[in-house]
């Protein structure tokens, strides 16, 4: 049986606890607990940049979510969340990139900044930018890449209920809004979405995150 390690306040791990779950993959989930336990020995034999998530099947070891949803998708092709055509898995791929390079680094940013500030100008304006992209990824089709779930779905998908949450509003983007209604009312977001407490768990270690980061830079 497939081993997962995550957290489930990570929104990177939660892209491939999602993907088990639409996929019906069995798997024994291991909770590492972010407060240090990822820096101990034991997990970075797994995983040198103690990040979650991490797959282990058998003696494979996967890091990165991506590369763990490109190989439960080659493992396990049914049911499949890839499209079939060269243009649609092209689009995928872009989608997945553009949210894990353009979107998911500003996720930190509005977190600190939604307590005590106004995210600054230029967050503001990639996010848009970004809002703009998907949207016209997306067209007229229920997904990413046509009428079924996808790996694209699921990567953007993670980002997005953090992203309402902190204040970014859908409302002048209404394709992607209908797709984020759509997509959250699948039984796997139900499944695995955070509560008003695990929310604020999160954001309380996204600041602590970054201030560790912020020392260490102070010290180099």
């Amino acid at each position: 049986m497939l081993t997962f390690y995550y957290h489930p306040l990570s929104p990177i791990a939660r892209r491939v606890w999602i993907a088990l779950l639409e996929k019906g993959i069995p798997f024994e989930p291991v909770i590492v607990n972010l407060n240090g336990e990822q820096f101990q020995p034991e997990f970075l034999s797994l995983n040198p940049f103690h990040h979650v998530p991490v797959l282990v099947d058998g003696e494979l070891r996967i890091l990165e979510s991506l590369a763990i949803l490109d190989y439960l998708e080659a493992k396990y092709p049914s049911r499949s969340l890839l499209p079939q055509t060269p243009e649609a898995i092209a689009q995928m791929r872009m989608v997945q990139m553009v949210t894990t390079n353009e979107l998911t680094p500003k996720l930190p940013g509005l977190a600190i900044a939604s307590d005590s500030s106004e995210p600054n100008a230029a967050t503001v304006e990639q996010i848009a930018t970004v809002l703009n992209f998907l949207t016209q990824q997306l067209g007229e089709l229920a997904y990413f890449g046509g009428n079924d779930l996808s790996l694209a779905d699921i990567t953007a998908g993670t980002a997005f209920p953090l992203l309402t949450r902190l204040g970014i509003e859908l409302q002048g983007h209404p394709a992607i809004a209908a797709w984020y209604k759509r997509i959250t009312a699948r039984p796997s977001w139900q499944q695995t979405e955070l509560d008003d407490n695990d929310f604020n768990t999160w954001k309380r270690f996204v600041s602590l995150m970054i201030k560790r980061r912020q020392r260490q830079t102070a010290r180099t």
